[in-house]
């Protein structure tokens, strides 16, 4: 059977070229490429699923989740970056941060003025480069998810949106983490809206930092994550911990389930189940599932060591919770294995739904 459900797209995703990492002083080749996003729109159309054009949003969306200030900073980096003939002078051909308003300097810094300046205000890490293209794949990226979430508002028991460049770890004010604009949280707004309370479960190897801390206060948004423990020396580093539980009316709201380097099938699986089985006690309405495949073994962005029937033996059991669900594309970076991947957990998913 061909998957049924939609899968949206924006040909968008194209324009955004990070051109490399910066990673600890030395720039290397991005892992956060174009041919992601196109692996997975081919195995998916291979098995027939239908292709959804993204529709565009009202900033109003992106500003349930982030700050204003973010949004104009990354709308106009790059410009910016240009127009101070940073490409030619130094040669610096994207948009790289040098120095950070870290908290240990002051706890009020000023936006800077100098272009070469402000990117350390709104990024927190100098893998996340910015091109010219960046802000319009980013948006576009939220569009699918937004778009995703519309059609499962009209009836749909769920959607895929294979979003690029990804967004688990932007937070409502800074980005990083090869991110940009939170897509999950984005679609978790708008569901939150109009059904009540929603789950947002991250399965990516890396902690959903950015997702934790914009819902870090929101009673009505759960947000879980199953990812390798940072403490094993994984980004985000500074947190993903189990004793981050939320604040003030959110106290409670957050499940960080860290797993050690070369987990499995069998721990890993049962970790995703915990995930669900803590979003239905939580009586939420809807799900988003933050989608990365990078805990599969072999992947070079992560010690995890999950196999396809883990991926869709993981799908089936978030599908089993009969809610109506988003799934949103972050992480995954093995270019030969990702496609199935993600087919594999989406026809998981669809078994479970059909069986709740």
């Amino acid at each position: 059977m061909p998957l049924g459900l939609p899968v949206v797209w924006s040909d968008r995703h194209r324009l955004h070229d990070p051109g490399g990492e910066v990673w600890v002083g030395v720039r290397t080749p991005a892992a956060e490429i174009p041919a992601r996003a196109e692996a997975i729109r081919d195995a998916l159309a291979a098995d027939g699923a239908r292709i959804a054009g993204a529709e565009g949003h009202p900033d109003e969306r992106l500003l349930a989740v982030h700050d204003a200030d973010l949004l104009d900073y990354l709308a106009r980096a790059w410009a910016d970056w240009e127009a101070a003939g940073l490409p030619d002078d130094p040669g610096q051909d994207r948009v790289v941060p040098y120095v950070f308003a870290h908290h240990g300097l002051t706890e009020t810094p000023a936006v800077p003025t100098a272009p070469w300046a402000r990117p350390g205000y709104f990024a927190y890490d100098t893998m996340t480069l910015v091109g010219p293209g960046t802000w319009d794949a980013a948006r576009a990226a939220v569009d699918a998810a937004l778009t995703a979430a519309d059609l499962v508002l009209a009836g749909a028991p769920a959607a895929y949106a294979c979003c690029r460049p990804p967004g688990h770890h932007v937070t409502r004010r800074a980005h990083g983490g090869s991110c940009y604009l939170n897509n999950a949280a984005a679609a978790a707004a708008l569901l939150r809206d109009e059904l009540g309370r929603v789950a947002v479960l991250d399965v990516d190897a890396h902690h959903g930092n950015g997702t934790q801390s914009i819902f870090w206060e929101d009673p009505d948004v759960l947000t879980g994550s199953v990812h390798v423990d940072p403490a094993a020396g994984w980004f985000p580093h500074y947190l993903g911990f189990a004793g981050e539980t939320g604040a003030g009316d959110g106290a409670g709201t957050n499940l960080n389930l860290p797993l050690a380097p070369g987990t499995g099938d069998a721990d890993w699986v049962e970790a995703v189940a915990r995930l669900a089985a803590w979003a239905r006690d939580g009586g939420v309405q809807a799900l988003v599932v933050a989608l990365g495949v990078d805990a599969a073994a072999g992947d070079p962005e992560s010690p995890l060591a999950v196999t396809p029937d883990g991926f869709r033996a993981a799908g089936r059991g978030l599908g089993a919770l009969g809610l109506p669900t988003v799934v949103v594309q972050e992480g995954g970076y093995d270019l030969d294995a990702l496609g199935g991947l993600v087919l594999e957990t989406l026809t998981g998913l669809e078994k479970g739904l059909a069986h709740a």
